[in-house]
């Protein structure tokens, strides 16, 4: 009587579920309208052509991986599931490698090592400003590459959050000269080629990676969290 009961129930939730609209067409259209767009822009430059396309097909990846830097964070605290994290990790592990031949070759050859403007001071600064992020990200549903995700998506939520993201953003921009010379300078600045070389900066940088993913695994296993 159950079973039949169920089944009658399954059957009316089937039928009363609206057709699912063909969005072929939206697809086609929407395809037409980033090439065009595309092609009006390479008319005044084919840098902003270029960074049209591959913002477009980055979001679309996005969107698509569900990958977010939030979730990485997220996730093993609310459902155990580390899955994203993990890939946040081995993605950290490629960029090491990458990033390392790009840097050395440039030092081998003699020439300025590019990147280096973003090797910055450590200070009680960073400390302060990752915590607070860490708590705006987490309430927003999303960094910055999440909210801008969930916005195409149509989430009222992270509409707001963009909004309050580019306010923050310019309000950062315009204090940051004080910031930085009040308290972020204070610190020092550290690159781990200077103090380990570059060969041993790689190995610490792998084998610290590799013990967070390892701890991440076994970590999703003791709670159980869904791969």
């Amino acid at each position: 009587m159950a079973e039949q009961t169920s089944t009658a129930s399954s059957r009316r939730s089937s039928a009363n579920r609206k057709p699912k609209k063909n969005q072929i067409p939206l697809g086609f259209l929407t395809v037409a309208f980033i090439i065009i767009v595309a092609l009006l822009l390479n008319i005044k430059s084919s840098n902003m052509a270029f960074f049209w396309l591959t913002g477009t097909a980055f979001g679309f990846i996005l969107q698509k991986g569900r990958f977010c830097f939030t979730a990485s964070m997220r996730d093993p605290y609310l459902t155990g599931g580390t899955s994203i994290t993990r890939a946040v990790i081995i993605a950290f592990a490629i960029t090491t490698l990458g990033f390392t031949a790009i840097k050395y070759g440039y030092a081998q050859a003699g020439l300025p090592i590019p990147g280096m403007s973003y090797v910055v001071p450590i200070s009680i600064a960073t400390l302060v400003g990752a915590f607070l992020f860490g708590i705006g990200m987490v309430i927003a549903g999303g960094c910055a590459s999440g909210t801008l995700m969930r916005v195409g998506e149509g989430f009222i939520m992270n509409m707001i959050a963009f909004v309050f993201f580019i306010i923050g953003s310019l309000w950062g921009a315009h204090d940051f000269g004080w910031w930085k010379e009040w308290f972020i300078s204070k610190g020092p600045s550290i690159f781990l080629p200077d103090v380990f070389g570059w060969m041993g900066a790689v190995i610490i940088q792998l084998t610290v990676l590799l013990i967070l993913y390892v701890v991440a695994e076994q970590y999703e296993k003791k709670r159980g969290g869904a791969h």
